[in-house]
């Protein structure tokens, strides 16, 4: 009886999978032209520019030196790994096949929290005075660029 039952599961999926039709070369380039990607280093210049506003936005308001380089430490935490995040899955082997690009991305998501967690720890050590809340902005607002990012992204165009 679970034989039955699993042939019948087959012949399901089956005819599930005959309906599926495969992109043509012109087909799967349009997709791409109304779907372009966002490049991770434009990511990147954002994180950069709202980093060096936050620690600066920090400075007039609080008027301490150590308050605005607390945030450009959390600014830090978040750009340094983001670089290298990018610089990992675009490489060369990133690109080989599907299966390098799944363990790029995993393998450089790994490199990117221990970096984090590794500067933001150094900061606690090297920065006299620092400002734990001030560090703290300055990491979330720059790590809220990946969505700000989202909403930049061109609209597709029509189908």
């Amino acid at each position: 009886m679970v034989t039955i039952a699993t042939e019948a599961k087959y012949e399901v999926e089956e005819d599930e999978v005959s309906d599926f039709t495969p992109l043509t070369a012109e087909e799967a380039k349009a997709l791409r032209e109304r779907h372009p990607s966002i490049s991770p280093w434009w990511v990147v210049a954002g994180q950069i520019v709202v980093g060096v506003l936050v620690a600066l936005i920090t400075w007039g308001v609080t008027g301490k030196q150590t308050a605005a380089v607390s945030a450009a430490c959390g600014a830090l935490a978040v750009v340094i790994p983001a670089a290298l995040f990018a610089r990992g899955v675009t490489g060369q082997f990133a690109s080989v096949n599907a299966g390098s690009a799944v363990l790029s991305f995993f393998l450089w998501e790994l490199v990117k929290i221990l970096m984090t967690v590794g500067i933001l720890l150094a900061a606690q050590r090297l920065v006299t005075g620092l400002s734990w809340p001030a560090m703290l902005v300055g990491l979330v607002v720059t790590m809220k660029v990946y969505w700000i990012a989202l909403g930049f992204k061109r609209k597709p165009g029509p189908v």
